[in-house]
């Protein structure tokens, strides 16, 4: 099945959306097929892009900036009441409520049949209600409190279409809504389905359980909880540790190599909430993942989109082999010189730089050189080469992974499998959380597994560079800098600023550092271009580069400019236009709504 076997299973194409209640009535197989429409619908795309308004990615922190010459209205402040267009404003099946009707008629449905087995219909059923949470939940990340469909509406007629129009449920309740959607889940589904092979990206009770974590730690974030009220973050703690209680118990767990863990799909113990892709190249059971060939070099001989460049900042952010910060450690020297030695491991599973060896399928002994010569890059003949001479090699396939089979003319058909939620996050939310209600030795451990997975040292006082007894304010910075890089390019980045309400702070002002290396003047053999892929790494960044830093200098367009308004997004005119009982938020042209409630 095409969203919830292994990628390459096949679904035969009927139009799902247009099941009939009698055909689906009594047989689970059928309704199977409905929900995998509800699947296809809802599924996040790989790099966890899940909004229509593709907020999320890495253009929007300093992962890797604007390094564009377009404009963005969020980054430069001038996003308007239209920017955002999330909510829907108009008649359709693929915007959010659209889609929620979608599940909701599959509910509806299921309810009023009377044929089918209860276990069947209630497991079925609980996978549409993880789907609506899903669903809500990303509307609110948004707006705050939305109007809460729960049941079909019928806008036929005009009383009908009147009695459409309801108003924005409160904040509190539509996070209410989300979490008993998601307890129906918990409750009804398997830990770990039969045949997990041919089950593999369905929703387990494992997989509910994380995104209430992840949802009730929203919830209790400063965006949400302004005050710090602790019982937001005891309802946080104690979702996240019955998410990792769950997990456990069905045998969840990191996976040992970090770089490696996107390459083993079924049977992965590190994946919880999962989109599957395929390598199909014609056929009506496409679904590839375009990561691959966005991400490579643009190299003919690896055929890529070079996306995702990673800025001089984000190289800067990692830690080093002790998991002290650059400058900090005692044991490993820092030089902007020397910016790749002695980092911490997922630095080189992240981020391909200058000289490194990076493995990329069908090209074994690759080393990649994005030096400059007279102020041009040496990468591509001068030409299409990064901005910033570093590329995020994260979940790209190289010839050292056993599944590797990609050649440069068909990365468009990657079939990498994204991890929306991995084991990885569940430890991290419940690190964050038990900070929350001062568990601090609890959130030690988990950011301690994190790190001893990564392979940072443990150091003699066994903490792998974090700081003895933090405070909790210190605990809860700790935990932002661990997700910053354990999930770089994941998609994560954007939204933890925002639920932290750090956006502003960490963000605005800046343009992003520059850092140019390259080939100095004098003193280079004249046949260095052919035999520098024998040289040791450390001996041509000494005698041969320079490396040249230069504050705020990576974005052509203005510094960033993030307005205080973004924290909850205006609700589009022509929502309100649409719906008279609509206010808009606070912070906005005639704003009234409180999304703080």
């Amino acid at each position: 099945m095409l969203a919830l076997a292994s990628c390459e299973s096949v679904l035969d194409k009927t139009d799902l959306q247009a099941a009939s209640p009698d055909l689906v009535a009594g047989d689970s197989t059928i309704a199977n097929l409905a929900l995998n429409w509800i699947y296809n619908q809802n599924l996040p795309d790989w790099g966890g892009y899940t909004t229509i308004s593709g907020l999320g990615s890495s253009t929007y922190t300093e992962e890797s900036y604007n390094q564009g010459s377009s404009a963005n209205i969020y980054l430069e402040g001038t996003a308007t009441e239209t920017a955002v267009t999330d909510f829907g404003t108009a008649l359709s099946a693929t915007n959010n409520y659209g889609k929620i009707r979608t599940i909701n008629s599959f509910i509806f449905d299921l309810n009023a049949d009377t044929k089918m087995d209860r276990g069947a219909k209630n497991r079925l059923i609980s996978q549409a209600y993880f789907f609506r949470a899903w669903r809500y939940f990303e509307l609110v990340k948004l707006y705050g409190g939305v109007p809460l469909v729960l049941t079909l509406q019928n806008a036929v007629g005009v009383e009908n279409r009147e009695a459409t129009f309801i108003p924005r449920n409160t904040t509190t309740e539509c996070f209410n809504q989300i979490a008993a959607d998601l307890d129906s889940a918990i409750k009804y589904l398997p830990g770990v389905w039969p045949t997990p092979t041919t089950n593999w990206g369905r929703i387990t009770k494992g997989a509910a359980a994380a995104l209430k974590g992840r949802v009730l730690l929203y919830a209790a974030s400063p965006q949400f909880n302004p005050t710090d009220a602790v019982e937001k973050w005891q309802k946080a703690y104690d979702a996240n540790k019955q998410a990792y209680d769950i997990l456990v118990a069905n045998g969840a767990k990191l996976f040992a190599d970090y770089g490696k863990m996107w390459f083993t799909e079924s049977g992965n113990t590190e994946a919880v909430f999962i989109t599957g892709y395929n390598t199909s190249s014609g056929d009506q059971q496409k679904r590839n993942s375009g990561w691959e060939a966005a991400n490579r070099p643009k190299y003919s001989t690896v055929s890529g989109g070079g996306s995702n460049i990673p800025s001089w900042d984000m190289v800067k952010a990692y830690p080093m082999k002790d998991g002290k910060k650059p400058g900090q450690s005692t044991k490993y020297t820092y030089s902007d010189q020397l910016f790749y030695k002695d980092r911490d491991p997922r630095f080189e599973k992240t981020i391909a730089y200058n000289g490194c060896t990076w493995p990329m399928s069908n090209v074994p002994n690759n080393r990649l050189w994005t030096y400059q010569v007279s102020a041009k890059t040496v990468e591509n003949g001068g030409s299409n080469g990064s901005n910033t001479g570093f590329y995020c090699r994260k979940a790209l396939q190289t010839s050292d992974v056993a599944s590797s089979t990609l050649d440069p003319s068909s990365t468009i058909y990657s079939g990498t499998d994204w991890m929306e939620i991995r084991f990885a996050e569940v430890l991290l939310n419940l690190a964050e959380s038990a900070a929350g209600v001062s568990r601090l030795d609890e959130a030690y451990t988990q950011i301690k597994a994190v790190r001893a997975r990564a392979g940072i040292e443990a150091g003699t006082d066994n903490l792998y560079g974090l700081k003895a007894s933090m405070t909790r304010a210190e605990m809860f910075t700790a935990v932002l800098d661990e997700r910053q890089i354990e999930f770089a390019f994941e998609g994560k980045r954007f939204w933890d600023l925002r639920r932290w309400k750090l956006l502003e702070t960490v963000l605005n002002g800046k343009k992003g550092s520059k850092a140019v290396i390259a080939l100095k003047t004098t003193g280079v053999p004249s046949d260095f271009a052919t035999t520098r892929d024998g040289l040791k790494l450390d001996d041509i960044y000494t005698n041969y580069f320079t490396v040249t830093v230069t504050a705020d200098a990576l974005m052509t367009r203005p510094a960033i400019t993030y307005k205080p308004a973004y924290y909850f997004f205006a609700i589009p005119t022509a929502a309100i236009d649409n719906n008279p009982l609509l206010k808009q938020n606070t912070g906005w042209t005639n704003g009234t709504f409180d999304p703080l409630q």
